[in-house]
């Protein structure tokens, strides 16, 4: 497999944090709720450190997880060492998934479609590793529908400034209507607002399943 060599590692470090802030705040609740029930072969994409490893039930066989930026893959290799189901986490892009067409029963995106340079090309790739059925779990924050959130959303996007500060998240996605748009049905979506830290504003999320037709 080609490396990637997507070294950040002082955003690396940054993330780690952040995640684990929001964990305890309930981003660990969510993950239960994303992987719920889940089975069979999943392609987990943006893995970052492995914070949903432990999260994955007993009835999924096998995680296939990318992360392309080298600190949170090894962080992530560890935490795969202690999952309780077999993950083998590799070095990819969401736009390139080394896996054959049709091969994963489901897929799980977890707070990455913010931050992949080409969001339809990553939800293509997707749907092509998906069999007809699977099931892509999702677990994003996204544009606000209200003002005056929205508008703050699109000026921190459109500035480039957060997304020089975050790796590259772009606040202001419609996520859902994209992956409607890659062709899948959104079978349940729960929207809410969630604030990561005590210091940052809530944040509009969306959380849910879809099926590949």
């Amino acid at each position: 497999m080609t490396t990637t060599d997507i070294s950040r590692p002082r955003f690396a470090r940054m993330y780690v944090k952040a995640a684990a802030r929001a964990d305890r705040r309930g981003a660990s609740e969510h993950r239960d709720r994303l992987l719920q029930d889940l089975s069979g072969r999943v392609a987990e994409v943006g893995a970052g450190n492995g914070l949903n490893f432990a999260h994955y039930p007993a009835t999924v066989t096998e995680v296939i997880a990318i992360e392309p930026e080298p600190t949170l893959r090894a962080l992530a290799q560890q935490a795969a060492a202690e999952a309780p189901v077999p993950v083998s986490v590799h070095d990819g892009t969401a736009d390139g998934l080394p896996m054959a067409d049709g091969e994963m029963d489901a897929a799980v995106a977890s707070l990455v479609l913010c931050s992949v340079p080409e969001q339809a090309g990553a939800l293509a790739e997707l749907h092509r590793v998906l069999r007809a059925g699977g099931e892509l779990r999702f677990y994003e924050h996204v544009i606000a529908r209200c003002q005056p959130t929205r508008a703050i959303l699109q000026i921190a996007d459109r500035s480039g400034l957060w997304p020089a500060i975050a790796g590259g998240c772009h606040p202001a996605r419609d996520t859902g209507a994209a992956i409607e748009a890659a062709g899948f049905t959104i079978e349940r979506c729960e929207r809410f607002g969630f604030r990561a830290s005590a210091v940052e504003p809530s944040v509009p999320h969306i959380l849910g399943v879809a099926r590949r037709s």
